[in-house]
């Protein structure tokens, strides 16, 4: 394996760290923090070059809240000033470990995402199908995935691509300053999603090179195996387990299972099957109790209307006339006869 030296000056590169800059406030123009960075944009810039050159880059410290959508989790935020670094880091590694990372990993990556993992499942499991053969899936995920991650092993993962020591030692730094301990990588870090990859992709390389897996396809630490032999997958999570247990660390939720996949695949948002697919019941539950909280007054018609517009983007790539009818209706009953303030 060919091991990549020379890259720290293409990290604190001018041009690179500007372009970071431009990465960084995307979207965010307007906060007030990049407001603020901007207006001493040449003097931040070459301030954090000048650390990058000598070394003395330290990490800012972490704002920490929490989302409850899709599911509860805890989001760490650091300053824009190091949202900086971390785009000028990405920048240069990202692409190296990429074009080595397994094609049906979608996660985190330029041209892949959500939605071509769900199009690659459901065209799976329709040409599966074709000779009335049953079809199984292994369903899997890794237990608390980001606070798990062993810091010795990820730093052996990155060591084996990059032998440039001031790149590493930048590496070590944004790992071991992303959680106590020797187990945790923050979820919110741009650099996590890329460390999480790198991560998981001595998994991917296991079950493709060393079980011969055909089907499989995996979302970050979401992934499906599909076969047509029920007890082959049974065997093969077994031998999974292991792996992940000896190798990386990690171990599967207790959830994880071997199914028929008539009673479709839930993966990346959506419920699939040879012919179709579904959005799951818990998202139209959610935008009902949203519709709710906007009659009673809980939350305002704009927000409502994000969120709607949101749900309508994820639900439009499944087969969804029905509801989307139904929630039309409902929103029409509902919000016309809500009492004005």
């Amino acid at each position: 394996m060919k091991r990549h030296g020379g890259l720290y000056p293409q990290i604190y590169d001018f041009a690179n760290i500007e372009n970071a800059y431009r990465k960084a406030r995307r979207g965010k123009r307007f906060y007030n923090e990049v407001i603020s960075y901007t207006m001493n944009l040449e003097e931040n810039l070459i301030n954090l070059q000048n650390h990058l050159i000598w070394k003395s880059y330290k990490q800012g410290e972490y704002r920490h809240f929490t989302v409850t959508e899709p599911k509860t989790r805890k989001i760490s935020a650091l300053p824009f000033y190091d949202r900086v670094a971390q785009h000028a880091i990405n920048n240069v590694l990202e692409p190296l470990f990429d074009k080595r990372f397994y094609y049906h990993s979608y996660a985190c990556r330029e041209g892949k995402g959500t939605h071509k993992a769900s199009a690659q499942l459901k065209t799976w499991l329709r040409n599966l199908s074709f000779d009335d053969r049953p079809v199984f899936a292994l369903k899997a995920d890794i237990r608390n995935y980001f606070a798990t991650v062993d810091h010795a092993v990820l730093k052996k993962l990155i060591a084996r691509v990059i032998k440039d020591p001031d790149t590493l030692w930048l590496c070590n730094l944004l790992i071991d300053s992303g959680a106590e301990g020797v187990k945790g990588i923050p979820v919110g870090n741009l650099t996590s999603q890329l460390f999480a990859n790198i991560y998981l992709d001595a998994l991917d390389k296991f079950i493709k090179e060393d079980l011969k897996v055909r089907y499989y396809i995996r979302y970050m630490d979401d992934f499906v195996l599909l076969s047509h032999d029920k007890k082959e997958l049974q065997d093969i999570c077994q031998k999974i387990e292991r792996f992940l247990f000896n190798k990386l660390t990690l171990s599967l939720n207790p959830k994880t299972n071997v199914f028929n996949t008539k009673n479709g695949v839930d993966f990346c948002g959506y419920r699939h099957y040879a012919d179709y697919k579904k959005v799951r019941r818990r998202s139209a539950v959610t935008m009902c109790k949203k519709l709710t909280a906007c009659k009673n007054g809980k939350m305002s018609r704009d927000k409502f209307i994000e969120s709607l517009t949101s749900w309508l983007g994820h639900i439009r790539h499944a087969d969804t006339y029905r509801l989307r009818r139904s929630m039309f209706q409902r929103i029409k009953d509902t919000l016309l006869n809500r009492k004005e303030e």
